[in-house]
């Protein structure tokens, strides 16, 4: 029997849980990958459940998607059977047809990066870019593939502005009160690919940050049901002192809210409405210790400090107004700051 324990007084809804291949192993020694089911011990239903890989040919984890509520336990069990059918609910793929970019979503939202092929051209972008979305089905192939997706066709759009800054939670080197930008990515692997999490790692080439040679890899993974994504980036350089980096949120011309919570990591940004195509919350959630976090005159900085070859990671991610769930800045902020409870109080598993 495995035991999912939520200690705390929220809820939590349709949760993404890890649960270590090994321990499964233990417990059910005959167990066979392609025949078997999770079986909700309440409900008799079935759980959604995926195979984690973290790029690997063995199996990590076994992910489940539960809804445990507050100070209660959701008992599963593993019986043989033919698991249902499931819908997608993330989704990773790299983009050759549009100069390289990298995107990825699940059944909230949808973002995505920009690769080397963009480099020095007109639509060139530094930053990490959000498409809102307002339906659970997987859209990036649709949207790519009309070549018209600022326009709201009735599941979203891409209204949301990167440019030269960091955009939506991209991370970059900062010093002399300077953001020392790297090129756009220029390797990409995907490590897993939904129905639950989708995994991926994008490879940056050498830069110069004020003499310092760096070298960067970012892995995000976008778990189902989540308004945000975890990034954990590790930053090469030769130096034994710390390396000052900042998470950016770009800001409009317009009056939005902002919100700094130097204590908590959380930096919110509720962007003022943009005509017909609504308004979109921005976040980043920081798991290191925050020096300052700064309004500039294009974007709001949360900073932080890395070492040499040491992961470093944040969760960051946005909310549209239009899709119905989150259509407040205090909503948004509620969301931050639940989320960054969570991050602290996950969910304990155990098996029997």
């Amino acid at each position: 029997m495995i035991s999912i324990q939520n200690n705390t007084v929220y809820e939590r809804k349709e949760a993404v849980v890890a649960i270590k291949w090994e321990s499964i192993l233990a417990a059910y020694p005959q167990i066979d990958t392609s025949n078997f089911i999770v079986i909700n011990s309440n409900t008799k239903k079935q759980v959604q459940y995926q195979l984690e890989r973290r790029g690997s040919k063995i199996i990590q984890n076994l992910l489940v998607q539960v809804t445990v509520k507050a100070k209660s336990v959701v008992q599963l069990s593993i019986q043989k059977g033919k698991p249902q059918v499931f819908p997608v609910k993330t989704y990773a793929r790299y983009v050759p047809e549009r100069m390289d970019d990298f995107a990825w979503e699940n059944d909230k939202i949808a973002f995505r990066t920009y690769g080397k092929a963009l480099e020095k051209t007109k639509g060139d972008a530094y930053g990490n870019d959000i498409w809102v979305k307002r339906t659970d089905k997987m859209i990036l192939d649709k949207r790519y593939k009309s070549e018209d997706y600022h326009k709201d066709s009735g599941d979203g759009l891409d209204y949301y502005h990167v440019g030269f800054t960091l955009g939506a939670g991209n991370m970059a080197p900062y010093v002399n009160d300077t953001v020392r930008y790297s090129g756009n990515y220029h390797q990409w692997k995907i490590m897993d690919n939904g129905p639950l999490r989708s995994t991926f790692k994008l490879t940056y080439d050498e830069w110069n940050v004020n003499g310092l040679k760096v070298k960067a890899t970012k892995t995000m993974s976008l778990d189902a049901g989540s308004q945000l994504y975890q990034l954990e980036n590790v930053y090469s350089f030769n130096d034994t002192k710390p390396l000052t980096v900042v998470a950016g949120i770009i800001k409009r011309p317009e009056t939005g809210i902002i919100s700094l919570n130097e204590q908590e990591g959380i930096m919110s940004y509720w962007e003022p409405k943009h005509g017909e195509d609504g308004t979109t919350g921005v976040g980043v959630i920081l798991t290191t210790p925050v020096n300052t976090m700064l309004v500039g005159k294009e974007q709001m900085l949360a900073q932080t400090e890395v070492k040499n070859n040491e992961p470093i990671v944040y969760y960051t991610g946005g909310a549209w107004d239009k899709a119905g769930k989150i259509t407040n800045n205090v909503q948004w902020i509620d969301y931050l700051n639940r989320f960054a409870m969570e991050i602290k109080n996950p969910l304990i598993v155990s098996i029997k």
